[in-house]
């Protein structure tokens, strides 16, 4: 199997959102705890929220019709009958011509339909001067506005975020059920690959640069890392580690053995791992052209190359999905994107999509990215860049000043 029909990055994307699905398992937590993980179930509002009329301003609960028509010149007059407490329960009902003190967030008192802003009425001695009306409803939240017993506040596949939680705190929900961090097998081949933490490198060794960088990418999304080690290129190695990793993780990852040559032996142990087997084999991409992604029964293999900056690049883009399919989150997220405008012409070949590593800086109010120019498997230019541009295949270049869209690694 050679790297002569290779895959377009849609259609990769694509093969992997129509074989990656959630591995079900779920695990059941605090709601402090959640922050990051993904619903495994639809949260149903238990109540309202909120639970009753509500002030949104510091003013006077009122009859909006007793506020028609007035004015700085010509005032309505209203009788002042009290003052509401924040988390005071209000049973009085208001008349007609009354008026009651309220603060934000204070329960409206039975009678009356709307706010008045402190700024536009005046209390001189229990009488309260308006000097603008208010509509119906004006300056108030009203019971279940925000939420509404019985609808569906959350959907199963929702990642949990500051936002989230705290509407689930307002409705006393205090744990949820979530689906477990996935759990990523990795490891690195190659007989020149030896650990980071080699000290004094013999000529042709490389340090192990991405068990880091894919490691910290896994936990970072919220994954568990086994790593498996390095392995050098022999084919009975390299099957009987991915076996092993294979029977305990959702996800397999390796990387190096994926270029053509004669100690490629990557594809023959991908296949192995199970049916259906490779169905990638070579994106067209620059950098990451040799990569290999595979679904071994339920669970998804992706074959990195042994470049760090391709490698790092090609799991932003596939890994990330992969993981994301896998916690069972709704939609596919890709890596989080803005626009800037490029400084410089850039040439690409159509048929292939390039990634341009960039340097972002503001000017007026707007994003410019500066390309980072050097060769693809330079491990600084990414030390360098805050993105990629993403140039699309059907693309011959990027012009000075046009908009691209940008990856952010920062």
């Amino acid at each position: 199997m050679q790297f002569y029909n290779v895959k377009s990055v849609e259609e990769t994307f694509s093969i992997i959102n129509q074989n990656v699905t959630p591995h079900g398992a779920t695990v059941t937590l605090p709601l402090h705890q959640a922050r990051g993980f993904v619903l495994a179930e639809d949260i149903i509002a238990p109540e309202d929220v909120p639970g009753f009329d509500r002030a949104t301003v510091d003013g006077y609960a009122v009859k909006a019709q007793d506020t028609y028509g007035s004015s700085e010149s010509n005032p309505q007059f209203l009788e002042v009958v009290g003052e509401i407490e924040m988390g005071e329960e209000v049973t009085r009902v208001l008349e007609k011509g009354q008026a009651m003190a309220i603060p934000t967030g204070g329960m409206l008192p039975p009678g009356s339909d709307s706010v008045i802003m402190m700024e536009y009425c005046e209390n001189l001695d229990g009488l309260l001067n308006t000097y603008r009306q208010v509509a119906p409803q004006e300056n108030v939240i009203q019971k279940g506005e925000d939420v509404q017993k019985g609808a569906q506040l959350l959907a199963k596949g929702t990642r949990l975020r500051a936002q989230e939680l705290g509407v689930l705190a307002s409705l006393g929900i205090t744990e949820v059920t979530v689906y477990r961090p996935v759990r990523v097998g990795y490891f690195s081949s190659g007989d020149e690959i030896v650990s980071y933490q080699t000290q004094e490198l013999k000529v042709g060794q490389v340090r192990d640069i991405n068990q880091l960088t894919i490691s910290a990418l896994i936990e970072e999304w919220g994954g568990e890392v086994m790593f498996g080690g390095i392995v050098p290129d022999d084919e009975e190695q390299l099957k009987q580690t991915a076996h092993r990793l294979y029977e305990q993780v959702d996800f397999l990852v390796m990387s190096g053995g994926s270029s053509i040559g004669a100690k490629d032996y990557m594809t023959a142990v991908i296949q192995s791992l199970g049916d259906p087997g490779v169905l990638v084999h070579g994106v067209s991409i620059k950098p990451g052209k040799p990569t290999i992604f595979s679904m071994a029964g339920k669970k998804p293999v992706l074959g990195l190359p042994g470049h760090p900056a391709s490698a790092m690049l090609i799991f932003l883009l596939f890994g990330q999905t992969v993981m994301r399919r896998l916690q069972g989150e709704a939609e596919r997220s890709l890596p989080r994107r803005i626009e800037a405008r490029i400084t410089q012409n850039i040439a690409s070949s159509p048929g292939r999509a390039d990634y341009i590593r960039v340097r972002l800086a503001k000017k007026e109010g707007e994003w410019w990215a500066e390309p980072i120019l050097g060769k693809s498997g330079l491990i600084s230019t990414l030390v360098a860049s805050d993105g990629l541009v993403e140039i699309a295949s059907g693309k011959e270049g990027v012009r000075q000043g046009e908009r691209v869209p940008v990856i952010m690694l920062r």
